[in-house]
């Protein structure tokens, strides 16, 4: 996982976000999103957890996030 938000934000069209205010808050929810990760991994680790199976499980969660377009 990269300490860095992305360079470029894409929109469903391909084009990039670029609302410096949309971009502000990207970032920050990126690194926001990005310490509290780091937080739980290591706690996850720590408590000894595999690294992998931890990872493996959050990338699991994140996958399964649901979008807030998404018909119910």
């Amino acid at each position: 996982m990269s300490a860095n938000p992305p360079r470029r934000w894409l929109q469903p069209d391909g084009r990039p976000v670029s609302c410096r205010e949309k971009l502000k808050t990207l970032e920050e929810n990126y690194a926001e999103l990005r310490q509290v990760a780091q937080d739980a991994f290591e706690d996850a680790v720590l408590m000894g957890v595999d690294e992998a199976e931890a990872r493996r499980l959050f990338a699991e969660m994140l996958a399964g996030l649901v979008s807030p377009k998404a018909k119910n």
